[in-house]
């Protein structure tokens, strides 16, 4: 196969070769491509591939006009438009791969050129990753060796040659792509790119239906990374909090409060926080896109979150929000105090969270009730702490795969099944306290944290969901209890996680060594938080500190751009300098043959001026005869090395060999005519 491939002719082989970097740029769209989209641009890269093979004529233009058509019928009616990102997509992706179909000249192999580049680029309006970026970079490679391979010379000049001169021209523009990357301003909306839906994100929900949380912990991905300024606090205070939920219908948990900034205060107080001792806890949050608008904290936050351009609000139950979903890699600080105590300002709106569905989960109502007859109506703790006696010693088990509920999730739970994930335990827990009329709401979010010893971050995953309760005491507001510690105590003391079963790549590197799949883990979201601090966040603040760094007191965007266009015309100036040198410095086969022309021209020998060493060897020896064989022999060998497997040391032969060679004395200047 290959040496069929090196048998081909070179239209051929460079038509193979843009093909597959096609395709090496479509390849990560492919998931978010309509399927009939993949379909058409892989068959018509496949059938542009076996005609190269096959040195068959392209088709007919009528064929491509219906092909074009049809995709873009098909494009209005899977995205109902042909504008916006996803509809763009689709036809930038189609027209690339039509494109290749009258690939017949120059001219139609820089529009595929172009074409691709611009695929290229839609990859990032979907992600911004290190893997992607990666891939990308292979790909720029990929079309800038195409290009130079489209200038080359006629014949067949290796691949190899044209991707050397590629790697050479992507580092000479390194420099330039960094100084653009640190000083060209990020002003919205231009830079950034919008989201055209709010799809296809993991993350925590505004309503809990008894399970969900369960399958949001089968995902081993990064919610969020956090990075504390001082101590770390221990694990079990690790608890982060997102969503609050205080309305049940027997089956879902829903908010209480409207998710606006204008209505969150009217319908409920907010929670006030009362800290206990010492100075708050301060950290800083890199939280991955969810398209959700909770801003994860520890509890309980007294400095919300802040990061420029933010808009965070305080919604009310200790909850802190954004003013629209995240849809971007978000960094923003905060300060927490873990040993808190909270409270309403007000006690009249206790009542909503004692309020259950009537006629749901009577068993569950009637064991609050034979609870309340033991320990008394009036003493909460001790009802509380019977709750939690019974998950102890009630033979109640914590697993990722409970099986499907019905309609009566809390009694199904305490007297059926008896086992279940967090948001099982949390929501039958909350059901038997409020039956036993205290009021109680259910809080989502994540507990715990693993830290990476490779960049002293703290990595909070999805598999870190849980789900716990906060009670209303007299004289303590808002207290957390966590069911899930009375079942399963490692969950919360010591981070021990439910985990689905490992892959095969995860078997196989685990059983060669148990240690080197975590190592492996550490050491990649290490770089990657590196890729996301550096790079991805590298915001309009950022900027200007940069530029305080290099001396400037009170910086601006007019600072900006000045040192912007001076580097830019400093780099101008010093290219135009370097040109010239260049241009100064010519071929050394071509400044020796000048020093040649120059010597026969001084002994008065009429050369021509664009002649070569044969026409100056032919000169030499019409005018002095064998005399001049030397030279002769020199300036044909001077021609042959032009052509020569090995031109390096021939060429360097020569050279010393110039000044040795018995070149004619030079003529004297005729005098003029008295």
């Amino acid at each position: 196969m290959l040496s069929r491939l090196q048998s081909l002719p070179r239209d051929a082989r460079d038509t193979l070769f843009l093909l597959a970097v096609i395709g090496w740029v479509v390849m990560p769209q492919v998931a978010r491509l309509p399927w009939w989209c993949s379909a058409l641009t892989a068959g018509v890269l496949a059938w542009r591939a076996m005609l190269a093979l096959r040195g068959a004529a392209l088709p007919r233009p009528v064929w491509l006009l219906v092909l074009l058509a049809g995709t873009v019928a098909a494009t209005f009616l899977t995205h109902r438009t042909l504008l916006g990102r996803d509809a763009g997509v689709t036809l930038i992706v189609v027209l690339l791969a039509l494109k290749t179909l009258e690939l017949r000249a120059r001219r139609d192999a820089f529009v595929v050129f172009f074409l691709g580049f611009f695929a290229l680029l839609t990859n990032f309006f979907f992600s911004q990753s290190l893997p992607v970026a990666a891939a990308m970079l292979v790909g720029v490679l990929g079309l800038l060796t195409a290009v130079v391979n489209a200038h080359m010379p006629v014949g067949r000049p290796p691949l190899l040659q044209a991707a050397r001169t590629a790697g050479t021209m992507a580092l000479l523009g390194a420099p330039v792509m960094a100084v653009l990357f640190m000083l060209f301003p990020r002003v919205a909306p231009l830079w950034g790119i919008p989201s055209d839906t709010l799809t296809g994100r993991s993350g925590l929900s505004d309503t809990v239906q008894v399970g969900t949380v369960a399958r949001l912990a089968l995902e081993e991905g990064v919610a969020l990374r956090v990075r504390f300024e001082g101590q770390a606090p221990a694990g079990a205070q690790m608890y982060w909090r997102g969503p609050v939920l205080s309305q049940f219908d027997g089956r879902e948990w829903r908010p209480l409060l409207p998710r606006n900034t204008a209505s969150a205060a009217a319908v409920l107080p907010q929670d006030t926080v009362q800290p206990q001792s010492g100075e708050p806890l301060r950290y800083t949050v890199t939280l991955e896109p969810s398209s959700r608008i909770w801003l994860p904290v520890l509890d309980a936050a007294v400095e919300g979150p802040t990061a420029p351009g933010l808009g965070a609000f305080h919604g009310g139950e200790l909850q802190w929000m954004a003013e629209r979903p995240v849809t971007d890699l978000l960094r923003y600080g905060a300060a927490s105090r873990p040993d808190y105590r909270a409270g309403n300002r007000s006690r009249a709106q206790l009542p909503v969270y004692r309020e259950l569905p009537p006629a749901r989960n009577p068993r569950t109502l009637q064991l609050a009730t034979e609870i309340l007859a033991q320990v008394g109506a009036a003493n909460r703790e001790a009802q509380i702490e019977a709750a939690l006696a019974r998950l102890r010693g009630g033979g109640y088990t914590y697993t990722l795969d409970p099986g499907v509920y019905g309609d009566d999730t809390a009694d199904e739970f305490w007297f059926d099944r008896k086992e279940g994930f967090c948001e099982h335990i949390a929501s039958a827990f909350a059901v038997l306290l409020r039956g036993m009329d205290i009021p109680v709401r259910l809080v989502t979010g994540y507990q715990g944290g693993e830290l990476n010893p490779v960049d002293g971050w703290w990595t909070v995953r999805h598999s870190d969901a849980h789900a716990w309760t906060e009670a209303w005491l007299d004289g303590r507001g808002w207290v957390r209890i966590d069911p899930t510690a009375a079942v399963a105590p490692a969950r919360v003391g010591q981070l021990q996680r439910l985990r689905p079963p490992p892959g095969l790549f995860a078997n196989m590197v685990g059983t060669v060594s148990p240690g080197v799949l975590l190592q492996l883990r550490q050491a990649w979201e290490a770089v990657n938080g590196r890729w996301n601090q550096w790079v991805l966040n590298y915001t309009q603040s950022k900027q200007l500190d940069l530029l305080r760094d290099l001396g400037f007191e009170a910086p601006g965007w007019e600072d900006l751009g000045f040192l912007l266009i001076g580097l830019v015309v400093t780099a101008s100036l010093a290219g135009a300098a370097w040109a010239r040198w260049d241009h100064q410095r010519q071929d050394p086969w071509l400044r020796l043959l000048a020093q040649a022309r120059r010597r026969v021209q001084a002994a008065g020998v009429q050369a021509p001026p664009q002649g070569g060493p044969r026409q100056l060897a032919q000169a030499l020896t019409d005018r002095f005869g064998e005399r001049a064989r030397v030279l002769a022999d020199w300036l044909l060998a001077l021609e042959a090395q032009r052509y020569a497997r090995d031109p390096g040391a021939d060429l360097r032969r020569l050279r010393r060999d110039f000044d040795r060679l018995p070149w004619p004395a030079p003529t004297p200047p005729a005098r003029p005519a008295r």
